[in-house]
């Protein structure tokens, strides 16, 4: 509905158009186009999809494994928890990038398996805070009364538990989404994310890369919408903390 051609359509007679307002730009590609005449802002908006979803994705993916896993050694303890810490500590072991550029090396890439990946490298910060959290939930009088009348351990872990730590992981979730679109467009840049011939930022980026001293427009725009969306997550991040912590309310 927007973009004002398709990201894919190569026009090889309008190939390396400078932007509009640069001596030689046309009306017809108001941000240029790229070495195979593609229009760099169609794949811009095209591309905007791809990222904000992956990002979306991740996030969510990543609070659910690391909010059950931190609710599961905050609340059990004993084994639990040390099983816990040991994922934990094992994960933050590896150099993410490393071990994602192998893991997708392995299994491909495409849309879920980055997904996956990026779950994996954000889960972390999920389980440490939800479980520093749930441990002192736990020793509330709410909690020792929901057992005292005989309800469920999930039935505590949904209806007391959950609900009490949903701010912390809504608020760890915007971060994770903008954690988890600088490294898309990183492993994109790489060659081993998003399959190239869907148009992401991180593949406009990777494509500019060969022109940045005549046609700096190709990786300019793209850098800029990744730097514009993460400071607005950070900031929507920031805004949700404050709004959510009560002693931010108190003072």
């Amino acid at each position: 509905w927007i973009a004002p051609m398709a990201p894919d359509q190569i026009d090889l007679r309008a190939r390396l158009a400078p932007p509009v307002w640069v001596q030689g730009g046309s009306t017809a590609h108001l941000l240029g186009t790229d070495s195979l005449g593609r229009d760099i802002l169609a794949r811009l908006i095209h591309g905007s999809r791809i990222s904000l979803a992956v990002g979306g994705a991740a996030a969510i993916l990543g609070a659910q494994i690391g909010a059950t896993m931190g609710i599961l050694g905050g609340y059990f303890g004993g084994r639990v928890d040390a099983v816990v810490a040991w994922c934990v500590d094992v994960q933050l072991s590896f150099p993410f990038t490393l071990l994602a550029i192998f893991l997708l090396g392995t299994i491909g890439g495409g849309f879920g398996a980055v997904v996956l990946v990026l779950a994996l490298a954000t889960w972390v910060n999920y389980a440490r805070i939800v479980r520093s959290q749930v441990l002192t939930i736990r020793k509330q009088d709410y909690i020792t009364a929901a057992r005292a009348v005989g309800v469920s351990v999930p039935g505590i872990l949904w209806r007391y538990v959950l609900p009490n730590v949903m701010a912390s992981i809504i608020v760890v979730a915007s971060f994770s989404t903008a954690q988890a679109i600088l490294t898309q467009a990183a492993l994109s840049f790489l060659g081993v994310g998003i399959d190239p011939t869907i148009p992401s930022w991180g593949v406009m980026l990777d494509d500019g890369r060969e022109f940045l001293q005549s046609a700096w427009w190709i990786a300019t725009f793209p850098g800029l919408a990744i730097l514009l969306t993460v400071l607005a997550i950070n900031l929507m991040g920031d805004g949700l903390r404050d709004a959510l912590d009560p002693k931010m309310k108190r003072s």
